[in-house]
């Protein structure tokens, strides 16, 4: 869809809504990239409520700039991403990898289940977890970890 057909704003401020060539609207709209790592920037997909898919925008940036700063806000607060210095601690219990880390936003305890599909190696060195909640938590390069946390890493993957 031409992306500029949309509009997209906050109405109430904590409620993200989309308007199709002033024709339908939706009242609430979550925005999702539908490939993240592999197309980073491009193809935006807007969910309504049940998270069925509304429309794709290729190119967000086509976007007019009320729109797309509410979309950029909005996507912030969904793709949390922490990058992380240290592991202090994991575990693995029944399936689910308990991680305690210190990140560049301090001490973060998270999850991650299947690890199989929410360990994902961008390079050789290169790793991104995903929690249970959808937050990311990136080592930019395994190799400059600790000893400690490097240890923590090839025992559990």
């Amino acid at each position: 869809m031409n992306a500029n057909n949309l509009t997209i704003f906050y109405e109430p401020k904590d409620r993200l809504r989309l308007t199709i060539n002033d024709d339908r609207s939706y009242m609430t709209v979550k925005p999702v990239w539908s490939a993240p790592l592999s197309q980073p920037g491009k193809y935006l997909s807007f969910l309504n409520a049940k998270g069925d898919e509304i429309v794709m925008v290729a190119n967000p940036k086509d976007l007019d700039n009320e729109s797309l700063e509410a979309v950029q806000e909005e996507l912030h607060r969904r793709y949390l991403t922490a990058t992380v210095h240290k592991i202090i601690h994991a575990k693995v219990e029944f399936g689910a990898t308990y991680w305690h880390v210190l990140s560049h936003r301090g001490e973060r305890d998270f999850v991650t289940q299947s690890l199989q599909e929410n360990a994902i190696w961008l390079s050789e060195h290169h790793l991104l977890l995903l929690d249970v909640e959808g937050n990311r938590f990136e080592i930019p390069d395994v190799r400059e970890l600790d000893a400690t946390s490097q240890e923590y890493i090839h025992s559990i993957l």
